[in-house]
């Protein structure tokens, strides 16, 4: 009996010890008197389905991010400003996958001296949703990057190496912000209007819409990463896309793990190589100059 009921305790310790149930930081609303569009709806709760291997978002319509930001504990010297990237989670457009597309992440870069930025973006394909991608879900993604440069000395952020990533849905969400971008409104009484929405570089995880994408030169450097496995407007949409950024002299890195899937998005302990994507990421943004090299390599 004291067997069954210390291991009762073990799962369910095991289950609650995730990022979805872990005390994170407190989410920042993107615009403080409420998003265009969603005025009237923004004090409404969002809804939140947490289980085993799942954290989805629901009926957001006061969009956020969350930081993830390196610690500072020990240093001695004042810390140079960071590169950091906005992580836009996937979902189909329906929901948010918060957990292993969002929050883990989030921490992961944080752990790696990466400034991350988990957004809450509005949902165009929610039952009922009124919203657009190419309207609501952009607006919000293009705002997060202007509020990220706009807190860049709070926060430590070089504002020229600020990135943006997205998983499936939210794939789309970031390469939309790669190509299509403005400078900011100068004259803007909002200083995050101010602020520039061209991400310094894209980070593509099985970014679903592929067919929508174009290619042009000047476009942010790009590194992708999708499984072999992962249905045809991915798997080989995306590397017809990567032959394009080269035609374009457009940097772009490309990883196709012949044994995943779509989702596998990132989650701590995998043992697949898929799973190690974001190491793959970080060499190359030491390639790229993104990232300093580690004085111990």
């Amino acid at each position: 009996m004291r067997f069954v009921i210390s291991l009762t305790i073990a799962i369910v310790a095991c289950f609650f010890n995730t990022t979805c149930f872990a005390e994170r930081p407190n989410q920042i609303p993107l615009w403080t008197k409420g998003a265009p569009g969603s005025v009237e709806r923004m004090s409404e709760a969002e809804k939140e389905d947490i289980g085993p291997g799942k954290c989805n978002v629901t009926n957001i319509h006061n969009p956020s991010i969350t930081p993830y930001l390196p610690s500072k504990k020990g240093a001695s010297v004042a810390v140079a400003p960071t590169a950091a990237i906005l992580i836009c989670p996937g979902g189909g457009h329906r929901m948010l996958c918060m957990g292993h597309e969002g929050y883990d992440l989030g921490q992961w870069f944080a752990d790696h001296g990466i400034a991350a930025f988990v957004l809450k973006n509005r949902l165009a394909r929610e039952a009922g949703s009124a919203y657009t991608v190419d309207g609501h879900a952009m607006a919000d993604t293009r705002r997060a990057l202007r509020m990220i440069r706009s807190k860049a000395n709070e926060w430590s952020v070089d504002v020229a190496k600020l990135g943006v990533l997205g998983f499936s849905a939210g794939g789309e969400l970031a390469a939309l912000a790669a190509m299509e971008s403005d400078d900011g409104k100068s004259d803007a009484n909002d200083p995050i209007e101010r602020m520039g929405s061209r991400p310094d570089f894209q980070v593509l995880i099985y970014p679903g819409s592929s067919s929508r994408f174009t290619v042009r030169k000047g476009m942010p450097p790009a590194f992708i990463a999708l499984g072999a496995k992962d249905r045809d407007d991915i798997s080989i949409g995306m590397a017809q896309l990567y032959l394009k950024y080269k035609a374009e002299g457009v940097p772009a890195e490309l990883h196709v793990y012949s044994n995943a899937g779509h989702g596998f998005g990132y989650r701590a302990g995998s043992t697949g190589a898929a799973g190690d994507w974001p190491l793959r990421l970080r060499e190359w943004m030491i390639d790229s100059s993104i990232l300093p090299k580690d004085p111990k390599d």
